[in-house]
C-alpha cells in the first residue's frame, strides 16, 4: 500500500470540491465529509441518513470497535442537509448503483478521489487523505495536538505529527535555510 499524504494546500481542496461537484453531489459530499469529521473512509461509507439527521455522528468505529462522537458543524449541516432532503432514514448515504441500497466500496470511493486527484496534479493520494487532510488542518488552526491524538486515539503526540505529515514538514522546514 502506497503512503499518502493530507492535502496541505486550501486552494487544491477547492479545486477538489469543485471538480468532484462536477462529478455529482454524493461524490462532493464523500469528500466533504471525510475533510470535516475525520472519520475513516470505513466508518463513512457505513453512514446512513438516520446517522447524519442530529447535531452529531455517532458510531461505533469499525477498525477500534470503540463508539465515538462527531460534531457536524453548521456548515457540513448544510452541505448534509442539501443531500438528505427526500432520502429515508435507512438508506446509505453514499449509495452504489449496483444493488438496492448498498453503499460504495471501498476502493469506489477510492476511484473517485484518485481520478480528480490526477486531473487536478496532487499525488499521493487514497481514501486516507482525507481523514489525514482533517487532521492536518484541524492541527494548523487550534495548534492541540493532544486534541487532535485523542481525536485520532493515537498512543502518543509523535504519532499523530507523522500520521498528517508534519514531521517531515518541520524536517523540511529546518533543513530548507540551512547551509553551512
Amino acid at each position: 500500500m502506497d503512503f499518502v499524504e493530507p492535502i496541505r494546500d486550501m486552494a487544491k481542496i477547492n479545486e477538489m470540491k469543485n471538480e468532484l461537484l462536477k462529478t455529482g453531489y454524493k461524490n462532493y459530499l464523500l469528500f466533504v465529509v471525510g475533510i470535516n469529521t475525520g472519520l475513516r473512509i470505513s466508518d463513512i461509507l457505513q453512514l446512513k441518513v438516520t446517522d447524519v439527521k442530529n447535531m452529531y455522528i455517532s458510531i461505533k468505529e469499525k477498525k477500534t470497535g470503540k463508539s465515538k462522537k462527531f460534531l457536524i458543524n453548521n456548515q457540513l449541516r448544510l452541505d448534509i442537509d442539501k443531500y438528505i432532503y427526500g432520502m429515508s432514514d435507512d438508506e446509505y448515504l453514499f449509495q452504489s448503483r449496483n444493488g438496492i441500497n448498498k453503499p460504495i466500496s471501498r476502493i469506489q470511493a477510492y476511484r473517485i478521489l484518485k481520478n480528480i486527484s490526477y486531473k487536478i496534479g496532487l499525488e499521493d493520494i487514497g481514501t486516507h487523505t482525507l481523514r489525514k487532510t482533517f487532521g492536518y488542518w484541524h492541527y494548523q488552526q487550534n495548534k492541540d495536538v493532544a486534541l487532535l491524538q485523542e481525536l485520532f486515539n493515537h498512543s502518543a503526540p509523535s504519532i499523530t505529527l507523522k500520521y498528517i505529515g508534519l514531521s517531515q514538514d518541520n524536517l523540511d522546514s529546518t533543513i530548507q535555510n540551512f547551509y553551512l
